[in-house]
């Protein structure tokens, strides 16, 4: 006959044999999953830098799980392995078209100059003209899609540092006060002593690409450069008193070949903006605009101050 100190004794020893199970278990399982979520992690490290291993598993649940883990990630690693070698592929096959049609493009230009140094008709002078203008689109057309291949495919290593930006609007006053000149348009550069965090080749072309746009959209008045110093940023603003846009369109401007349908006959190929965004936003920069229709449009590009 047991006693009821020895029933309580033993109750006591059953409770805590089943708190040691239990806290056994606790650790096990905890341990388990330490393990299971170290694997996984291990997956996508080993799928981000593309050595993902083979794996053997067994039918337990969890292997389960990390088998179709495994299988997802070998998936998504193979289906962006694809898109690089598409991408490349294009970006080698525009390269090619670029490099093919290079001695063409110049030569008929060549012998559209030579023509039109001929005895020719109105109506002959005119279609030289055009020849020339169709030919002189066709071969920016081919550089600009080069230009965005190797934009998008990171062939060009963009080098921000540094620079003052003074050189940089200099040059480009140079560029566009002629053809500003020959549109009657005012064309004024505010001077400037500004440093800023930039690769000075590409944000030419960028801002150029925002003064051509400014200029070929402006009809009377003109142009006006100006740059604005904070702490984080410096502010480059191309204001133009052109047609302006429309609000609805603000946010496509920027796409590639999109033209306003307002402006859809005119000059342009839709590429000079994706291609200033672009430029700007790989130094660490954006570019926004404002505008008003019938009053202008002002683009800000804004460029890092500093090294972050």
């Amino acid at each position: 006959m047991l006693f009821p100190d020895n029933i309580a004794l033993y109750i006591a020893a059953a409770l805590l044999l089943i708190a040691l199970s239990l806290l056994i278990c606790a650790v096990l399982f905890r341990a388990h999953t330490r393990r299971l979520y170290g694997k996984l992690n291990h997956m996508l490290d080993s799928a981000a830098d593309g050595t993902l291993p083979e794996e053997t598993f067994d039918e337990s649940l969890h292997s389960a799980l990390e088998n179709r883990f495994h299988d997802y990630l070998t998936a998504s690693a193979t289906s962006a392995m694809r898109v690089a070698e598409e991408r490349t592929r294009i970006k080698e096959i525009i390269s090619d078209i670029s490099h093919q049609t290079k001695t063409p493009i110049s030569n008929i230009l060549l012998y559209t100059e030579l023509l039109s140094e001929q005895e020719l008709s109105d109506d002959g002078r005119e279609y030289v003209h055009a020849l020339e203008t169709q030919t002189t689109k066709l071969r920016f057309l081919i550089e600009s899609l080069v230009k965005m291949s190797h934009l998008e495919s990171d062939v060009f290593a963009l080098s921000p540092r540094m620079t003052p930006l003074a050189p940089m609007l200099d040059r480009l006053h140079t560029q566009f006060a002629l053809p500003a000149e020959n549109k009657g348009l005012s064309l004024i550069f505010e001077p400037t002593d500004i440093t800023a965090v930039f690769d000075e080749k590409w944000t030419t072309e960028a801002v150029g690409n925002l003064l051509d746009n400014a200029l070929k959209y402006t009809a009377r008045g003109g142009v006006t450069v100006s740059a604005a110093s904070y702490e984080m940023f410096c502010r480059i603003d191309v204001a133009d008193t052109g047609r302006g846009i429309p609000e609805e369109e603000l946010p496509r401007i920027f796409t590639r070949f999109h033209r306003s349908p307002d402006v859809h006959d005119g000059e342009g190929l839709g590429i000079g903006l994706y291609l200033a965004r672009e430029i700007i936003a790989k130094e660490g920069g954006y570019i926004k605009v404002s505008s008003t229709p019938g009053v202008g449009s002002v683009f800000s590009v804004y460029l890092p101050a500093a090294r972050r």
